[in-house]
Parts: structure tokens; sequence; C-alpha cells
């Protein structure tokens, strides 16, 4: 069929075309340029939008103009609508829509779900994936307003479902937590299919001032950057002690591995101490803030506590309408078993307070920051915690 095409002119080699993409194939990395070459031999739409983006090179612009709302029946999110500037000479990218796909939990999958997804969005888009985006979705790149409701049918009757986009709730997302690390404190794969499942209402329908993305990582280690990104983030941790195997801790000293320097004076709050005549380590748990670094260096000896649960954060976001934020500390401690029924609670009385005083664009994190963190805890029924610390003291007269 391809062979036919090209005989017929129908669709064009890139040869020569696209100079400037050219040099993006170049060098040791893999390129995205010579994935979407090849997705243009049998592809119109990636082959256009290859020349598209040759064209952006050259006018130092993009060609791409906001499309507004496009949809399928009863969602309002989980697609993205992209119309071209330039549809006269580029007609098979005038409108290129965007589908965000619900992820599986830790993105797992069989050959066969995947198939069927390449399967669909062969027959109904550009057949241009990427897997994942920044916010953990299936990202199918490129179709039609046409398209959409029936590509939406077939995924659909693959088993999947859209996520979130606009001004609802994002798609949950988890790393692979109990399913490969052995660091996890809670079952992350579980919460986010339970948080998911709970909330389809408020991931498909945007109804408040902004987006609101929960990120959930299994250990202070936080493998999706959660802290980073996260309106509300949820961190595994552990309340007790952390347990220290002296044997194994002995076995490192006996290799030579100096404890004292890369573990002892590296923890960040002194919890740690070295007995360096007895080869022992040993923590003061009041001091000892989770961080895992001695954990990571010292995987054989020194293990997690018991008593695990979660730490919740809020107000994690890259900058927008103000300057990146960290999400800082709203719960220091709470029990994270099924049906996470504290955890929902809470996220209920922030998107009430949130959608009641939020402007548009603004995130839960400036909220807070604009209103003061007193009236947000007050709203949601928290009381203060030494915890709850935005950011460190910045002014030196409290040192003196």
């Amino acid at each position: 069929m391809i062979v036919k095409k090209l005989l017929k002119g129908e669709v064009k080699s890139m040869s020569g075309k696209t100079p400037k993409l050219d040099e993006l194939e170049k060098g040791p990395w893999p390129s995205y340029v010579k994935e979407m070459k090849r997705a243009a031999k049998k592809s119109p739409a990636a082959q256009d939008l290859l020349e598209v983006q040759e064209l952006s090179f050259d006018d130092k612009v993009t060609h791409w103009k906001h499309g507004g709302i496009v949809g399928v029946t009863g969602y309002g999110g989980g697609v993205i609508g992209r119309y071209s500037d330039v549809p006269d000479k580029f007609p098979n990218i005038e409108s290129f829509h965007t589908l965000r796909v619900n992820h599986p939990a830790g993105w797992f999958y069989s050959t066969k779900a995947l198939r069927s997804i390449c399967d669909v969005w062969e027959k109904f888009g550009s057949g241009l994936t990427n897997l994942h985006g920044s916010t953990g979705d299936i990202i199918l790149l490129g179709t039609t307003t046409a398209n959409l409701q029936p590509c939406f049918n077939a995924l659909t009757d693959a088993g999947f479902d859209l996520g979130g986009s606009g001004s609802a709730l994002r798609t949950p997302t988890a790393c692979v937590g109990p399913a490969r690390c052995e660091w996890t404190n809670i079952n992350t794969l579980d919460m986010v299919h339970n948080l998911t499942m709970s909330f389809q209402d408020e991931i498909h329908r945007p109804r408040w001032p902004y987006k609101f993305k929960i990120k959930i990582s299994g250990c202070p280690n936080d493998c999706v950057a959660a802290i980073a990104r996260a309106d509300f983030t949820i961190i595994g941790t552990w309340k007790d002690s952390l347990k220290i195997d002296q044997k194994a801790v002995k076995q490192y000293s006996e290799k030579g591995y100096d404890i004292k320097t890369l573990v002892v004076d590296k923890c960040p709050t002194q919890a740690l101490q070295w007995d360096e005549k007895a080869k022992e380590l040993h923590v003061t748990p009041s001091e000892c803030v989770r961080c895992m670094h001695c954990i990571n260096k010292m995987t054989k000896a020194i293990r997690p506590g018991d008593d695990k649960g979660a730490t919740i954060l809020i107000g994690g976001k890259a900058p927008i309408v103000k300057g990146a934020m960290l999400s800082f500390v709203l719960v220091p401690f709470m029990k994270a078993d099924p049906p996470y029924t504290e955890i929902k609670d809470l996220l209920g009385k922030i998107w009430e307070w949130w959608d009641e005083y939020g402007r548009p664009r603004e995130r839960v994190g400036e909220l807070i920051e604009r209103m003061g963190m007193r009236v947000f805890l007050k709203a949601v029924g928290l009381k203060p915690m030494p915890q709850m610390i935005k950011a460190p003291r910045t002014n030196p007269y409290v040192f003196f």
C-alpha cells in the first residue's frame, strides 16, 4: 500500500526536505526525528508534522494555535485541541488533537494491551505515541475532530479510559512500589488505582480554578518527583526507628567502607552516631527525618521501620502563573490502608476550599500563599504542626 502511494505521489519522500531536523538525527542519542520519519512512511500526518516543524525552525515561530475545546461525549477532559495555522500547506495536520489515555498502575502492560492501543491509534490517528507524558498518561499524538469519538469508543472497547486534562484532576500517578521496589512503605499500586476509580467525575469533568495533580511515591526517594510536580503529594514513610543490622554494618566496615564520612557525617540532622571501636552504627529516632540517605548508602544494613504510613505534602507545581514551588508537609504521618478514607476526606476539604476561593489558573499552593496557611488549615480542619515548614528561615536575626 505504501509503495503504491509513493508511486502516485501521495506519500512524499522526506529526503532533503528537512535539513534542520536532519541535524537532530546526528549524535549518540536516540532521535525522535528518526522515529517520526519511520512513521511518515505510512502516515501522511506524521510527514506533514515533520515539515511544519522544519517551517517553524525557519520562521522561528510555532505554527500551532490554541484550538479551543474539543472532546468526546460526556467528558470535558482527556482531549487536547491542536490546530495548525498553515492548514493550506499541511492539510493532513489541519487538526492534530492529542488524547491522554489513563495508564495502568505502575505502567505495567501486557503486549496484547500495547498492541490494542497501537491498532486503535493507527486506525484513527497519526500512529505517533508518547509513552508516557509528564503527567503519566499514554499520549496519543494527532487525530482529527471527526475521529475523536470513534477512537474513544475503540479505546473503551479495549479496556482503556481517557485521563485528565484542563481544569480537572489530572491522572493520578504512582511509582511501581511493591511490584519491584524493596523500599516502598505503602502499596502505591493499590492506592493509585483506588483513588483513580474513586475520583472519576473529578478526572473527566473540569470544574476547578485550574489543574490538580496527585502523585504517590512509595518512599522518600520520590522516584516520580511528586514533591516537585504534585499539588497533593503522598510519600510512603515510617513512624518508628530505622532498623539497623549491626552484623551487616560490621561487614561494610571490614571491607573498607568509610561509614563515618559517607553516611554519618552526611546525615542532615546528625541523627546517626558511629562507634569506631565497636564498629556499630546507632540512630537517635527523634532526630531522624527519614531522608533515606543512610539506607541508600548501606542497603544491606539499614532498612525502614515497621510502623509504615504516608506523609502528605501540599502545593508543588511548575512555574506558570508564579514561580516553581516544591510541596511542603501538611500531615507528617498518617496510616495509608485501604480504602484510604482519611486521604479522600482530606482531598475533599481541600478541593472545596480551593474551588470557593481560587482565582482562574491559580493552583492550590498559590492560593495558600495568597490567603495564608492559618486560613487554609482552619478550612481543612488541621492543627498547625512544627513540620509544616514551607521554607527555612531567611532572616539571619534568628541566629543571634
